[in-house]
């Protein structure tokens, strides 16, 4: 059995948390300075408390950085200040050069980097997530999650490419939905949205359904989203293409991070409201 630190189990954290414990795999997490949603969900799934950062360092041999992907780099630089020598891996939606930059960070310290990154929403059902791997080590932290429900998928030794994945499947999956909401919120600016979703629906019947939802469904997460869009535009201007369109899905997203914490998905209306409130900028 390995001891895994799991920095920070929130929504998806926790559901790869569960999936090593599944296998087998005692799962640790730190409560010091964390909320009581965080500490709830925790106690909830089992995970063991080692409350503080250097008695988690000490006591496990594998971490996982799961957070934001703003933080990905503090979070490292903290593991690394315990000299940490174990297996980490960063599983954040962050830019191939980050994880570069990141995985200098925790080797220098003298641990094992493994570069990740999850596609999929939260893994409680098997065949839904799956955590991309790449790095000398990958098929070490596959081991860990080997009785699911995450997936796991090694594609390589190269640092980078776990990241790089996610990004371009992110650039289009959470991209596009940037641009519909966007879309919406011009077309209601100059009142004609009912014309727009007239047109599309004489193509594509079930597309004005759909536009909607995933328009209202996103405002959960979008604070988390609009640092993977500023990833991604940094993903596609070293790739040498031009990265103002997730610089700008980034800004739609910032525009309706408020809707965090919200306990019912809102009104379609209210979201448009948010995007073009622009004096609150």
């Amino acid at each position: 059995m390995t001891k895994i630190g799991f920095l920070h189990p929130g929504a998806m954290g926790i559901s790869l948390a569960t999936s090593a414990q599944n296998s087998g795999h005692e799962a640790c997490w730190i409560s010091d300075g964390r909320s009581t949603e965080t500490r709830q969900r925790a106690e909830e799934h089992h995970l063991s408390d080692l409350q503080t950062l250097p008695l988690l360092t000490r006591t496990c041999s594998a971490i996982v950085s799961i957070c934001p992907p703003h933080a990905a780099e503090d979070v490292a630089k903290s593991v690394a200040a315990q000299n940490f020598d174990g297996l980490y891996v960063d599983a954040n939606a962050i830019s191939p050069q980050r994880a570069i930059r990141i995985q200098e960070i925790v080797e220098k310290a003298g641990a094992h980097f493994v570069d990740g990154s999850v596609i999929g929403g939260p893994a409680w059902k098997p065949n839904n997530t799956w955590l991309q791997l790449s790095g000398d080590y990958a098929q070490d932290i596959a081991t860990l999650f080997s009785k699911g429900p995450l997936e796991t998928n090694i594609i390589g030794k190269e640092i980078g490419k776990a990241s790089a994945l996610k990004m371009a499947y992110a650039a289009y999956s959470k991209g596009t939905t940037a641009l519909l909401a966007a879309i919406l919120a011009t077309a209601e600016n100059f009142d004609v949205r009912n014309e727009l979703e007239a047109q599309w629906a004489k193509y594509e019947p079930e597309f004005v359904e759909e536009a909607h939802a995933r328009t209202k469904r996103v405002t959960a997460k979008a604070w988390r989203f609009a640092g993977e869009m500023d990833e991604i535009a940094e993903t596609f201007a070293e790739a040498g293409l031009p990265s103002g369109f997730h610089e700008a899905a980034g800004e739609i997203y910032h525009r309706i991070a408020d809707f965090k914490g919200a306990t019912e998905t809102p009104e379609l209306e209210k979201v448009l409201t948010e995007l073009l409130n622009i004096e609150r900028l």
